[in-house]
């Protein structure tokens, strides 16, 4: 295994790179994450030097490959967590120039907001866990950036290291836990420029949205962590990525948690 100095060359690269919007390509062999373990060390590095530039704290987490649809488009068999940041969180409606991006695309999501820590350092969580520490939910665009020349000639662990294409998120008005019905059932659709461009349901994600949380609670676990209360989940998108030109627009809309949009202004 490449000694720990490695693993920090390979997150100053990733992150400045990121800070600088420059394109991102394969790490030099000596720095390249062989497993999902080393792309989680690097990811985690990679976070600390983001929080000291406009990316801002880390705020909560984006779980990717949740759902079949990202999992055959992204060739990642298994789910993958990445870390949302202050500096790129908006409200909707959100105008953001396409000029910022490499190329920017949308991702239709169901965002948890959690009321209360959850901890499966000492015992498994269940459902109910996850159920008893959610404050509330809402409909969400993940932004995602296309920042790689050929990300699928990368691998999985570098895109993980990198935070897998993620790059803000827009979040919808909050509906209270009190307030949600069955989140498994709740449809999701992506419209772009008013035209359908997918949809899906949240049991696609992992059964139901809460098992995605359940199943980040585990991964941080592994790493001596624990999702914070006050943090915002996205759970993964129901839609494969929908990729955007300038000057288009983007709605999600998703049954009991309204709509979220987006502009990429030319």
């Amino acid at each position: 295994m490449p000694a720990t100095r490695s693993w920090d060359r390979a997150a100053a690269i990733l992150a400045e790179r990121r800070i600088a919007g420059s394109v991102v390509d394969a790490l030099a062999e000596a720095d390249r994450p062989a497993d999902t373990a080393d792309a989680a060390a690097i990811r985690d590095l990679v976070h600390v030097r983001l929080a000291a530039s406009r990316f801002g704290r880390r705020i909560g987490w984006k779980i990717g490959c949740t759902t079949s649809v990202m999992q055959t488009y992204l060739g990642i068999g298994e789910p993958c967590a990445a870390g949302l940041f202050e500096g790129t969180r908006h409200r909707s409606p959100a105008a953001l120039p396409a000029s910022g991006f490499r190329h920017i695309g949308v991702e239709c999501e169901i965002a948890i907001h959690l009321a209360a820590p959850l901890d499966a350092r000492g015992a498994a969580l269940s459902r109910d866990d996850v159920a008893a520490a959610v404050a509330g939910a809402s409909a969400a665009i993940e932004i995602v950036d296309d920042r790689y020349d050929d990300w699928r000639s990368l691998g999985a662990p570098t895109l993980i290291a990198d935070d897998f294409f993620a790059a803000g998120h827009v979040l919808g008005s909050e509906v209270p836990a009190s307030d949600l019905g069955d989140l498994a059932a709740a449809t999701g659709v992506t419209i772009v420029s008013g035209v359908e461009a997918g949809r899906g349901v949240g049991a696609d994600v992992l059964g139901h949205p809460f098992e995605a949380v359940l199943w980040l609670a585990g991964h941080l676990a592994t790493l001596g962590r624990r999702i914070e209360a006050g943090e915002t989940v996205l759970t993964g998108s129901l839609v494969e990525t929908r990729w955007l030109q300038a000057g288009d627009t983007a709605r999600i809309a998703i049954d009991g948690l309204g709509e979220v949009a987006l502009r990429a202004e030319a």
